[in-house]
């Protein structure tokens, strides 16, 4: 009895419970009698739901709200006490309930001089001690102050991660690729990332590299993740196999507080690099995780920028009034389209073929993060969590999927432009650049989804009577537009360029030149990619479940550690699959009859393409 009562006690605490949570019920019904159509109409409404910030511009006039709405949704957050949970966040108080973990990822990019505490201790001058030991250690490997076993430059790097260890790098590094200062202090280096288990991935990352010229960077915070730990060992054996074993502890280093199992592994725990539990695999992109292999990518002063980028809007975030707070009205509008218009996707398409990334890992951050079924004390919720999260490049994705999204399942979208092209193309006698052509689709799509198309204006067209329907567009369907002024660093001029090129020559770390002060500018798509992060919180918050835990990845793969024995024991033993479902023995049954040529005790092979 004691129990059930307990139960009923944290029910009422859920945020469905709340009036501003039942006065937006209530108000659906009203929207619906709305159409986009007519809410365009109103410039004044237009305009109220614009606004700039450090020239980012946020356009979400054409969600399926009012300015009512909005304010409705402003007394939910005050009801789910959303600005006191930013607040115990960035105090670093354990918000992580389930693991008892302080949430400070907001920590890894800020400023050297900043406080912030995690049980009582500023972990501010920790994270400045890794960057510097990754700025020194990234510095000597780039200038060849490092070399590997045969004395020959590392100009190749391979980093082995997965989930948030692979998808934020990954992301950031696909951003760089094309933008002119980042071409400039990478040229003449590679970098990969080595992610899936499947040998074909090891195969692929491996190709062309020459083991003399390549440094690994194995990423797992306790050295034990399988698939990680699987595909560092078969890369050691390809460097041993090359260069002997003793050529390891030059060519590869670790991401890991695990300095025990580093060691163990062959890697100088002199040459790992710290993280911390209150930082989550999936927000860990600042941290060395993303930091060590990008900045020996690009340099130091390179990815420096990228941390100031992101830290602009954990300060805007904190401080900013939620009525002009950017995660935050994303935040709630995502709210407002999964729990009361059950919209349950979400498309990202960024126009710009730099951020094809973007949606990748927002996917994890978004749906690891609220995919929950539980309130964080533990209580069934009787509301949907999260949302569906996928996205391709414009125009690529209209191409593929906006039909359904025009004629089908209505799933809010969220256009992410940009204004100046990485690389611009110009052509004589078009109509307009390549650019141009590509941000015209941006403009347009947003407004074909709101206003459609009716069958009046169908048949003033002189459409065939029988193909009016099939050419009809409902409309009113919700979407937002993101206006990034570009995506490369602005107003750093030649300084550094002239960083890049002293490194270079003096193997000085960048920020130790004399009189050379680095100006605090950034890449506008780090800046993109915190807001999603801080958005993805306030989504938790306001659901009043835990976004920073992940207990839904664990049960697959304890069922594969069994299917894992079953392998080894009818590989090496013959014994027969047993301990199954019918289904799971027939699938494990067939694959092993079917792949009966692997011997039972393999000679090493790797990767040959």
């Amino acid at each position: 009895m004691l129990k059930f009562e307990t139960l009923i006690m944290a029910s009422s605490t859920l945020i469905c419970d709340t009036e501003p949570w039942k006065e937006l019920r209530a108000h659906v019904e009203d929207i619906n009698k709305t159409h986009l159509r007519d809410l365009m109409n109103d410039t004044s409404r237009c305009q109220s739901m614009m606004m700039e910030f450090d020239g980012i511009l946020l356009d979400y006039s054409r969600q399926r709200a009012t300015t009512g709405t909005l304010n409705k949704l402003f007394s939910l957050a005050e009801a789910a006490r959303v600005k006191e949970k930013i607040n115990r966040m960035f105090n670093g108080e354990r918000i992580n309930s389930t693991e008892n973990r302080s949430v400070l990822h907001v920590a890894l990019r800020a400023p050297r001089d900043a406080v912030i505490n995690s049980d009582g201790k500023n972990v501010v001058p920790e994270v400045w001690q890794v960057l510097d030991k990754i700025r020194d250690f990234s510095e000597r490997v780039r200038s060849g102050a490092w070399v590997g076993a045969t004395g020959k430059a590392l100009k190749d790097v391979v980093a082995i991660g997965i989930g948030g260890s692979f998808l934020g790098p990954l992301f950031v590094h696909t951003a760089l690729q094309t933008e002119a200062e980042a071409i400039e202090c990478a040229r003449g280096r590679q970098l990969r990332f080595l992610a899936n288990v499947d040998p074909i991935d090891i195969a692929r990352n491996i190709t062309g590299l020459n083991p003399e010229t390549t440094l690994v960077v194995v990423v797992s915070k306790t050295f034990t993740t399988a698939e990680t730990m699987l595909n560092a060992r078969t890369l050691r054996e390809w460097i041993s196999s090359a260069l002997g074993p003793q050529a390891v502890a030059k060519h590869m280093v670790a991401v890991s507080t695990n300095l025990k199992l580093v060691e163990q592994f062959g890697i100088d725990p002199n040459n790992a690099f710290a993280f911390w539990d209150w930082v989550g695999g999936r927000y860990s992109v600042c941290s060395a995780v993303g930091v060590l292999p990008l900045s020996l990518q690009y340099g130091f002063p390179i990815v420096e920028k990228f941390l100031k980028g992101a830290s602009s809007v954990d300060q805007h975030f904190y401080s900013a009034p939620f009525e002009k707070n950017v995660p935050v009205l994303l935040g709630l509008l995502s709210v407002w389209n999964v729990s009361f218009l059950g919209y349950s996707a979400r498309a990202i398409l960024p126009y710009s073929q730099a951020l094809e990334k973007f949606a990748p890992h927002i996917q994890q951050v978004s749906m690891e993060s609220n995919g929950k079924g539980v309130s964080i004390d533990g209580v069934p919720l009787p509301y949907e969590t999260g949302e569906i999260d996928f996205g391709e490049p414009g125009t690529n994705g209209q191409h593929s999927f906006y039909q359904l999204i025009h004629q089908g399942r209505v799933i809010p979208c969220d256009f992410i432009g940009v204004v100046k092209s990485q690389q611009p193309v110009y052509l004589k006698d078009e109509v307009v650049s390549n650019h141009d052509e590509l941000m015209s689709n941006f403009f347009a799509q947003p407004d074909a989804l709101a206003y459609g198309k009716t069958p009046e204006q169908l048949q003033k067209e002189n459409v065939a009577e029988h193909l009016v329907s099939h050419k009809t567009f409902s409309g009113n369907r919700p979407s937002l537009s993101i206006l990034l002024p570009s995506l490369n660093a602005y107003n750093i001029g030649q300084i550094i360029s002239a960083s890049c090129e002293h490194c270079v020559k003096t193997n000085m770390p960048p920020l130790a030149i004399p009189n050379l002060k680095l100006p605090a500018t950034f890449f506008p798509f780090v800046q993109l990619l915190a807001i999603y992060e801080h958005r993805v919180a306030v989504q938790g918050f306001v659901w009043g479940i835990n976004s920073f835990d992940q207990w839904g990845v664990e049960l697959g793969k304890s069922l594969a550690s069994q299917v894992r024995k079953q392998l080894h024991a009818s590989r090496k033993k013959g014994e027969s699959v047993e301990g199954f479902n019918f289904s799971t023995k027939t699938l494990i049954t067939t694959y092993l009859e079917a792949s009966a040529d692997v011997p039972s005790d393999p000679s090493t092979l790797l990767p040959k393409i």
